[in-house]
């Protein structure tokens, strides 16, 4: 049964019928009393909240009622209705525990998109609701690999640590629903991975999984590259472009790097995933989007929306589902299965049949210090095959080939000498390591994204965001 809370006849009248279609069983109400009473009296699957009441301007009245709504029953969702003019205050009823926020005038296949998503989540996390098995296993239950594999397509997902277990035990239960899921880890942990397998185990995976490196995309380029242009839109538009949004349309896109993205891009952005449509460049024909959306990002980007430079409203729109990728030395005992998965590989791409890495070397590589993770780690085990004769290989065959991920030891020594670090913020150690690397190559761009371990494009995007001067190769 959905609840419907609002105090205008049209609304909750419009939105009973929506409900009734998609063959809810509905209760109304016009005030907060209402509310709470139909909780204690009804089983309540969902409740769709006005925040706005006639006698309250503030959104406070609507406020007390989701606290209390929360208080009453910790589970059941709540979907606010809200106008753009109040998104601070969706903001904040996300904060207290609203599954989503749906913008006045809603659409009704997004908001019922919204609604089926947060039954799902429900269902998922929840294994008492509607007093049935929901074939997921709850969050803090333990499940082993075997049973995961047999349930779910992981198959380029390698280890067997409980952290991994968990996490791939929470995209089992969220993969089937469209919420919007936020995957944070450090470079290199795989977090590409873990999209293309939320993605293979939804009902959308038959429909397209587009990839966006966001880090790499100019900001005069963005509108361009994410919603298209037609011919003549701009002075090098000499011919129409799709863009990622229209491809991803029905499947999924993954945003990689979302925190390199600039603030103006941002409520780009915003706009698109708030009201689920958007524009051609060039053309004022206003199309239609049905899209999951996947982010990732190594940054803080909670620290970032207290530094003013990330929008809290576009936080809460993408990470409805937030995933925590451990980094390798976390869980070292993985090592040997990826290894092991790496070795498979390449026996058969360079013609080596008999390859093998000794148990000494899997216990060494198993101490190592990789910052770089899993794709540090990857790159070691297929330099040390390429320039190997050995078919066992030893750990003076790793040895050879280990390069911490440290700062080159010749920027060390350039004329710039680095201030305290204590005293620094990350974004100000960024900037001068950058300067730094710049002087030392003469403003070779390649060089110094090589050093840094950029690629070239996420380079001319910091450059282009710290205002460093460069020339163009």
């Amino acid at each position: 049964m959905i609840l419907i809370v609002d105090d205008d006849i049209a609304v909750r009248t419009s939105l009973s019928l929506l409900m009734r279609k998609e063959k809810f069983d509905v209760v109304t109400a016009e005030t907060p009393e209402e509310a709470l009473t139909h909780l204690i009296e009804n089983v309540i699957e969902l409740v769709l909240l006005d925040m706005n009441f006639s006698n309250d301007t503030s959104g406070d009245d609507g406020l007390n009622l989701l606290a209390q709504i929360r208080q009453q029953d910790a589970h059941v969702p709540v979907i606010l209705i809200t106008g753009w003019a109040t998104i601070d205050l969706a903001v904040k009823g996300m904060k207290i525990g609203a599954a989503d926020f749906i913008s006045k005038p809603w659409q009704n296949t997004h908001l019922m998109q919204s609604v089926w998503t947060a039954l799902a989540l429900r269902e998922a996390n929840d294994p008492g609701y509607k007093e049935k098995d929901s074939g997921l296993k709850a969050a803090n239950q333990s499940i082993s690999r075997r049973q995961l594999d047999r349930q779910y397509d992981f198959g380029q997902i390698i280890g067997q640590s409980e952290s991994l277990l968990q996490i791939l035990g929470t995209i089992g239960r969220i993969a089937p629903t469209d919420a919007s899921v936020l995957i944070m880890g450090e470079s290199g942990t795989g977090k590409e991975l873990i999209a293309e397998a939320i993605h293979q185990n939804s009902q959308r995976a038959k429909r397209p999984f587009v990839k966006v490196n966001l880090g790499g995309i100019a900001t005069t380029l963005f509108e361009s590259e994410m919603f298209g242009h037609i011919r003549g839109a701009f002075t090098d538009a000499r011919y129409d472009r799709t863009g990622r949004f229209e491809l991803a349309n029905r499947g999924t896109i993954f945003l990689d790097e979302i925190g390199e993205l600039d603030l103006s891009s941002q409520v780009k952005l915003l706009r698109v995933l708030q009201d689920r449509t958007f524009e051609i460049l060039g053309s004022s024909k206003t199309k239609t989007l049905d899209v999951r959306v996947v982010c990732a990002t190594n940054r803080n980007l909670e620290e970032m929306v207290a530094k003013g430079t990330f929008r809290e409203d576009l936080l809460y729109r993408i990470n409805l589902i937030t995933i925590q990728l451990p980094s390798l030395r976390q869980r070292p005992d993985d090592i040997p299965l990826l290894v092991d998965f790496f070795v498979n590989n390449l026996r058969s791409i360079y013609s080596r049949p008999h390859l093998e890495v000794s148990r000494d070397a899997l216990k060494w590589l198993k101490q190592l210090n990789l910052p770089g993770n899993i794709r540090q780690l990857k790159n070691l085990v297929e330099r040390t095959i390429l320039v190997s004769n050995n078919d066992i290989l030893e750990v003076a065959d790793f040895e050879q080939n280990y390069q911490p991920q440290s700062l080159p030891s010749d920027l060390i020594s350039t004329k710039s000498p680095l201030p305290d670090v204590g005293s620094m913020t990350l974004e100000e150690m960024e900037i001068q390591m950058i300067r730094r690397a710049m002087e030392f190559h003469r403003g070779k761009v390649a060089r110094v994204a090589k050093a840094l371990g950029l690629t070239r494009s996420a380079l001319y995007r910091r450059l282009e965001k710290y205002s460093i001067p460069f020339d163009e190769e």
